[in-house]
């Protein structure tokens, strides 16, 4: 014997049906943390910010940018890849 049996409710009635616990709070706090978070970083990621970070490390550094720059130009022209020093 087979029995099927439809019950139409939300996610709410289902977790309390089921005697599950209510997390809404838990989650609105948690979203809330991620935005403050993301909200707190997003300045990181303006282009002023990520070239003063870069041009801290010194010409170094800028010299190994600007080579991964042209080996991914060089890449992307049609797979020409520049000579390494």
């Amino acid at each position: 014997m087979k029995m099927t049996i439809e019950i139409d409710c939300t996610p709410v009635e289902a977790r309390a049906f089921l005697g599950l616990p209510d997390v809404s709070a838990l989650n609105d706090h948690l979203v809330k943390e991620m935005q403050n978070r993301m909200d707190a970083n997003m300045a990181m990621l303006a282009p002023e910010e990520l070239m003063k970070n870069w041009m801290a490390f010194g010409a170094g550094a800028q010299e190994s940018f600007r080579k991964l720059m042209t080996a991914a130009a060089g890449a992307a022209v049609g797979g020409v890849t520049p000579k390494r020093d």
